[in-house]
C-alpha cells in the first residue's frame, strides 16, 4: 500500500474557478489530513515537474489543482513515470476529478489519500493526432466559441465581440464534420461532436441546430463549459472513429478545453492513460 504523506502541488490560479484563495483553502485541507505540501509549482510561471526531477527529490506523488487543460498538460508530460498523480477539482468542470472521485469533496479525497484508501488506476483516454483527451474532446467548427471564452477570461471586450461574430459565422456557415469510419449519423455532418471516454468505449454525441437562436444558445452553453443544450444525437460508444471535414478543411479541436487544429481527417481511438492516477470512487 502506498504511503503518501507528502506531495508536490501544481496550481494554476488562472484556471476558471481556481484562484489564490481556493489554493490556500486546499493547503488547509492538506494540513488537516496530515499531508505536507513540500513544494508548490505555479504553472505556467513555473515549469511542470519532470519525472526525473520528482524521482531525484524522492517524491512519489504530485497533485494538480487546476483546470482540465493544466491537468492534461501535467498528466501527459508524466507518461511513463512510476509515481502517481492526484487530480483535484481546480476548474469549472473538473471532468477527470469526478471520474476518479465521484462527488467527493477535496477534504474527503485527501483524507482517503492519507489513510491509504485510494488506489492507482489508468483510466481510458481519447487519443488523436494532437494528443490525448483525459476528460473529453470536442471537434468541429463549433469549437470556435472557445476563443470567446478565452477573451471572457481575460476581460477583453474587443476580442469577445469579434470572437463571437466569428463563432456565429463558423457555426452557421463553416463546413461541418461527419463520422466516416464507421459511418454514423447525418451524412451532411454536424457543427460539433463531443467525445467522452469510458472504459467500454468513448461516447459520441453530435450537436446541431435548427435555427440561429439554437446556435446562439449552444454557443453560450459552450462558454459555460457545457455544450449539452439544444438538439443532439447519441451516435454510440466506440473504440475508434474517423471524422472528416465535409470540405476537406482542417478540423477544429478542443482537447480537455484547450484548442488545437487537426487535419481534414482525424482518427480518434480509445487508449489507456500512461501514468498512474489516484482514485477513490470505487463504489460509484
Amino acid at each position: 500500500m502506498d504511503d503518501f504523506r507528502s506531495l508536490w502541488l501544481v496550481i494554476n490560479a488562472a484556471s476558471g474557478s481556481n484562484d489564490e484563495d481556493s489554493a490556500a483553502q486546499l493547503a488547509e485541507c492538506c494540513a488537516r489530513s496530515g499531508i505536507r505540501i513540500e513544494r508548490i509549482i505555479r504553472f505556467p510561471d513555473d515549469d511542470l515537474p519532470a519525472a526525473r526531477t520528482l524521482d531525484e527529490a524522492g517524491m512519489p506523488l504530485v497533485a494538480v489543482f487546476a483546470g482540465d487543460g493544466t491537468v492534461n498538460a501535467l498528466v501527459t508530460s508524466l507518461y511513463g513515470w512510476s509515481g502517481a498523480v492526484l487530480v483535484l477539482p481546480g476548474g469549472p468542470k473538473s471532468l477527470l476529478f469526478r471520474g476518479l472521485h465521484g462527488e467527493r469533496e477535496p477534504q474527503e479525497v485527501l483524507d482517503a489519500v492519507a489513510a491509504g484508501a485510494t488506489g492507482r488506476c489508468r483510466p481510458a483516454v481519447i487519443r488523436c493526432e494532437r494528443g490525448d483527451g483525459l476528460g473529453g474532446v470536442m471537434a468541429g467548427p463549433g469549437t470556435a466559441w472557445a476563443d470567446v471564452r478565452e477573451a471572457m477570461r481575460h476581460a477583453d471586450i474587443a476580442a469577445m465581440a469579434s470572437g463571437a461574430a466569428h463563432a456565429i459565422e463558423q457555426s452557421l456557415a463553416a463546413p461541418t464534420i461527419a463520422c466516416r469510419d464507421p459511418a454514423l449519423g447525418r451524412e451532411e455532418g454536424y457543427p460539433l461532436l463531443e467525445l467522452t471516454p469510458g472504459e467500454a468505449g468513448f461516447a459520441v454525441d453530435a450537436y446541431y441546430s435548427e435555427t440561429v437562436a439554437d446556435y446562439l444558445a449552444q454557443g453560450l452553453a459552450l462558454l459555460k463549459f457545457d455544450f449539452r443544450e439544444g438538439p443532439s444525437d447519441r451516435l454510440g460508444e466506440l473504440e475508434r472513429l474517423t471524422v472528416e471535414n465535409c470540405a476537406s478543411e482542417p478540423i477544429g479541436l478542443l482537447i480537455d478545453g484547450e484548442p488545437a487544429e487537426g487535419g481534414p481527417k482525424v482518427q480518434f481511438e480509445l487508449a489507456a492513460c500512461e501514468v498512474d492516477l489516484l482514485a477513490s470512487a470505487f463504489d460509484e
